[in-house]
C-alpha cells in the first residue's frame, strides 16, 4: 500500500474545547495506524488546508472550521475521498442534525427548532416542556454557553435572547430525558463500539453530565443502542462517530447528541486499529 498517499487534517484548537491533546491523540495515532500499513499520511493543519497545501486526492480529517468544511466538500465534488465526509461534518450541527435524526425515525428528545429572536414561552408551556436544553442550531458547540440548560419556559426566554445577543440566530430546543447518560464511540462497518457511564468514569467537556448525575445502572438493550447509534451515523454520512444517548427508566434509547470523529479518549489504542481498517476498506470499494 505504499502507492496510497493519506493527507489527515488536524482539527483547529478552537473546536476542541478541552479536549485539544485528546483530538490530536486520536488522531495521530490513526496516522501511526496507516503508516503500519504502509501508507503515507502527511498531517496539515485546518489553517494550511484553507491556504491550499494539501493536494493528496484522500483527505482524513477531524476538521469543523465552516471554510474547512465547505472546502472538503468542494474536494469529495471534484472526486476527492474524503472521511468524514464534509457532508457528514455539517449535518452534525446542531438544525441539521435534528431534523435528520428525525426524519429517519432515530429515537431523539422531543424538539422545537426556533429563532432566537423569537417568543417561546407559550409553545414550550403548550408542549408541556418545563426543563429543557438549548443548543445552538447553526454549529458545533465552541463554548459551554453553546448548550445550556434550563428548568423553565420563562429561563428558556432569557437563555434564546442571550444567544440572539451573541449573534446566533437559530437554536434547537430538546426536551430534557431523565435516566443515565451514557457516551458512546463507533466506527461504521467494523466491529469496534464502545460506551460508558461518563459521570461515573469523572469524563466531561463542559460539566452537563452533573445534571443527569450519577448512573442508576438502568437496564437496556445493549445491541439495540449499537444498532441506533450505527443508524443515526449512516443517516448522518459519518463513519467515525461519537456522542451521547440518555436510558430512560424504561429501558427506552434515544440519541441526544451525536459528534464527527470525537477524541475515543476512553478508548484510543482500542479504537485506532479499527478506524485505520475502516479507512483502508473505504480506499479499496472506491478503487
Amino acid at each position: 500500500m505504499t502507492d496510497i498517499k493519506i493527507a489527515g487534517i488536524m482539527r483547529a484548537g478552537a473546536y476542541s474545547p478541552n479536549h485539544i491533546g485528546n483530538d490530536a491523540a486520536i488522531f495521530n495515532a490513526t496516522a501511526d495506524q496507516l503508516r503500519k500499513r504502509g501508507c503515507i499520511v502527511s498531517i496539515y493543519s485546518e489553517e494550511q488546508f484553507i491556504a491550499g497545501e494539501v493536494k493528496e486526492d484522500i483527505i482524513i480529517n477531524m476538521c469543523r472550521e465552516m471554510k474547512s468544511i465547505h472546502l472538503l466538500q468542494k474536494r469529495e465534488d471534484e472526486g476527492a475521498l474524503v472521511i468524514n465526509s464534509g457532508y457528514g461534518i455539517e449535518n452534525c450541527t446542531r438544525e441539521r442534525m435534528t431534523r435528520i435524526l428525525v426524519g429517519s425515525g432515530i429515537p431523539y428528545p422531543e424538539s422545537l427548532i426556533v429563532n432566537t429572536n423569537e417568543g417561546v414561552t407559550a409553545a414550550l408551556k403548550k408542549g408541556n416542556f418545563t426543563r429543557c436544553w438549548i443548543k445552538r442550531g447553526d454549529f458545533h458547540a465552541m463554548h459551554k454557553e453553546d448548550v445550556s440548560y434550563v428548568r423553565h419556559p420563562e429561563e428558556a426566554q432569557e437563555v434564546l435572547q442571550e444567544y440572539f445577543l451573541r449573534g446566533i440566530k437559530r437554536a434547537v430546543i430538546n426536551r430534557h430525558l431523565e435516566g443515565d447518560l451514557i457516551k458512546f464511540y463507533g466506527v461504521q462497518d467494523t466491529s469496534f463500539f464502545f460506551w460508558f457511564y461518563p459521570f461515573d468514569a469523572g469524563h466531561s467537556k463542559y460539566g452537563h453530565e452533573a445534571i443527569n448525575g450519577k448512573s442508576q445502572g438502568i437496564g437496556f438493550d445493549k445491541d439495540n443502542l449499537r444498532d441506533i447509534c450505527r443508524r443515526a451515523g449512516e443517516a448522518l454520512d459519518v463513519k467515525i462517530y461519537g456522542g451521547d444517548c440518555i436510558v430512560s427508566p424504561d429501558g427506552t434509547i434515544r440519541i441526544i447528541d451525536f459528534n464527527d470523529w470525537p477524541s475515543f479518549a476512553p478508548c484510543r489504542q482500542e479504537a485506532a486499529p479499527y478506524i485505520a481498517k475502516c479507512i483502508l476498506n473505504t480506499i479499496k470499494d472506491r478503487k
